[in-house]
């Protein structure tokens, strides 16, 4: 007889998950949001089996990968470097983002450039469980 898999779901969250950070969302070739900022609070749920012992994982692991995440991003402006309506130009010690034909000049220091195509909630959900994965 087999016996069955033992799957348990939990939540990791803790206050100190969390960043703020300024973006736009682009909309199209021609449309974007002005540029704002928001407070993000990071949460993540996993399910994995239950082992022997009675655990699924090392939450402190996990915790410490998504606090590391929060840190990168934290108070910094966030541009998509994959995103077809935008180029992203390092030119006289400014980053500037190039959106319909406007200029956005940043400070580098100042911006963060993430492999993702568009700065929501979406793809910033992607990005972190792409980099907990690696």
């Amino acid at each position: 007889m087999t016996q069955a898999i033992r799957l348990a779901r939990i939540e990791v969250a803790k206050q100190a998950m969390n960043f703020s950070a300024a973006h736009f969302t682009i909309f199209s070739a021609t449309e974007r949001e002005d540029l704002h900022g928001h407070n993000f609070q990071v949460a993540c749920a996993v399910t994995a089996p239950v082992d022997d012992s009675g655990l699924m994982f090392d939450y402190a692991v996990i915790k410490k990968q998504i606090r590391a995440f929060c840190d990168e991003i934290d108070e910094k402006m966030l541009l998509p470097a994959l995103s077809p309506h935008l180029n992203i130009l390092e030119e006289d010690d400014y980053t500037i983002a190039v959106f319909n034909g406007e200029r956005i000049p940043f400070l580098p220091r100042d911006v963060l450039i993430l492999p993702i195509a568009n700065t929501t909630v979406e793809e910033f959900s992607h990005y972190f469980l792409n980099k907990i994965l690696s």
